[in-house]
């Protein structure tokens, strides 16, 4: 994960909270979290180099809407970062 930006680190973690969400409700929570727009132009080629590097599957709920989900490798990519994280953080407490 250490190759992701911190964008794709944070689709990872809103796919990874939500059931198949679609691109729309993913771009809601990031705007929601950024408190500022997130342009398309931003949030599908990210997606994309997501789904190129393994760690989200996206798949076709219709015509127009798709939607992402993680693969197992990239739950064990979150929980890698997450126990990383926690050797820096958690020793503060």
């Amino acid at each position: 994960m250490y190759d992701l930006t911190g964008f794709q680190r944070d689709l990872l973690y809103v796919i990874a909270g939500q059931d198949e969400p679609h691109g729309l409700a993913i771009k809601e929570e990031l705007e929601d979290y950024y408190e500022k727009e997130i342009h398309h132009g931003r949030l599908y080629p990210n997606l994309d180099t997501l789904v190129e590097k393994g760690l989200v599957e996206k798949g076709q709920r219709d015509r127009r809407t798709n939607f992402y989900t993680l693969t197992r490798r990239g739950r064990r990519e979150i929980e890698a970062r997450r126990s990383w994280e926690s050797q820096y953080v958690d020793a503060e407490e």
